[in-house]
């Protein structure tokens, strides 16, 4: 979530300007973490907010950096009357994005049309200049639905779809047609959904592709996970999708392995502004979560996990502390109990789960 606050802090902070009830400048939230941890310097360089992550993913070295990116890209102050927030970051700052090697921004959220159809198509355009993979919008029904496919030379591919539903706020309006702009909306999570997606995953997947389907759904807090998103999940896994990456909540939410493949009903947030912002303490949000899985070809099983636990603040990642670290192992334990999901508290205060050992198959993290 790059916008607002974040958005301020880079080196070309856009018009500070937001028409929330009770905040009118996204200055406010700048203001906000630096009362709860100290002066943040500014202009900040384009990878400061990524802080300890870009160590943790030089020394993991991912085949595939996958994001849910929870903001317009956009110079647009045509925002959406009556929403109640709404996210942007400059173009100039997009490489903010690219400064962690991003391959691929899914879009398909209850923010990205904040500032309507201009700012969709600047955030699809300012990305494809940058280099960056999208999925889950476009303009129109066809890229919307279209995946993101990302080459891991000599390897294979990591082929991601985004999808998006009411659940997580998206409003049935902003969904893509044959002639407008919009996101992968999908109308329900039936059985008819799940035969639909399975036989596009078909007609892409080739040997030796990982296919990752990206969900924004659900609530923003809470761990509850409702019956028909598992339900989903599973759909999904035996429709030939190897990893579903959902999002929305604010905090980590339970994990499952289903049919040896990775399901995260709820990632949280790596990154956003809500720093010195009170209410919601026991779900700890400022407490986040990098997800590292290998996966193995060409069955697409998971093999190893690895979870490095970051604290956002001063609008930055840094490592967590072992404290904190054991806070996310024991209520990742606590919450994913019902899948029979356990993560162990390494000494280097890493989170892991071992499968069995890696194959030669598709290295590293996708």
């Amino acid at each position: 979530m790059m916008g607002r606050g974040v958005d301020q802090v880079l080196p070309h902070p856009g018009d500070p300007r937001i028409q929330e009830s009770h905040v009118r400048s996204a200055e406010r939230y700048v203001h906000l973490a630096e009362h709860a941890s100290g002066r943040i310097p500014r202009p900040v360089d384009f990878s400061y907010v990524w802080g300890d992550a870009l160590q943790e993913l030089a020394t993991r070295r991912p085949d595939a950096r996958i994001v849910n990116l929870e903001t317009t890209i956009t110079r647009s102050d045509d925002y959406l009357a009556g929403k109640g927030i709404h996210y942007r970051m400059h173009p100039d700052n997009v490489p903010c994005v690219t400064a962690a090697s991003i391959d691929c921004c899914v879009l398909a959220n209850n923010h990205v049309l904040d500032y309507g159809y201009a700012g969709l198509l600047e955030t699809l355009d300012t990305l494809k200049t940058a280099g960056v993979g999208i999925a889950g919008a476009g303009r129109n029904l066809a890229e919307a639905r279209a995946p993101a496919v990302i080459e891991v030379p000599s390897k294979g591919r990591v082929i991601v779809f985004g999808f998006g539903t009411e659940t997580s706020g998206i409003l049935p309006s902003w969904a893509a047609t044959d002639d407008r702009p919009g996101v992968n909306f999908l109308t329900d999570l039936s059985g008819d959904t799940i035969d639909r997606i399975g036989d596009t995953v078909q007609s892409i997947k080739r040997p030796r592709d990982i296919v990752v389907a990206s969900l924004h759904w659900g609530s923003n807090w809470g761990f509850a996970v409702p019956d028909k998103h598992v339900r989903f999940a599973h759909g999904l896994i035996l429709a030939g999708v190897d990893l579903v990456h959902g999002h929305s909540s604010h905090h980590v939410r339970p994990i499952e392995i289903f049919e040896d493949r990775l399901i995260l009903y709820g990632c949280g947030d790596l990154l956003d502004d809500y720093e010195g912002i009170t209410g919601y303490e026991e779900f700890r949000d400022n407490l986040a979560l990098m997800f590292l899985p290998t996966l193995d070809l060409p069955t697409g099983r998971l093999l190893e996990l690895y979870l490095t636990p970051m604290q956002i603040r001063n609008l930055r990642l840094n490592r967590a502390s072992r404290a904190d670290a054991g806070w996310l192992t024991d209520t990742i334990n606590r919450e994913s109990r019902r899948f029979d999901f356990r993560v162990e508290l390494r000494e280097d205060d890493r989170l892991e789960l071992r499968r069995s050992r890696p194959s030669s198959g598709l290295g590293r993290q996708a």
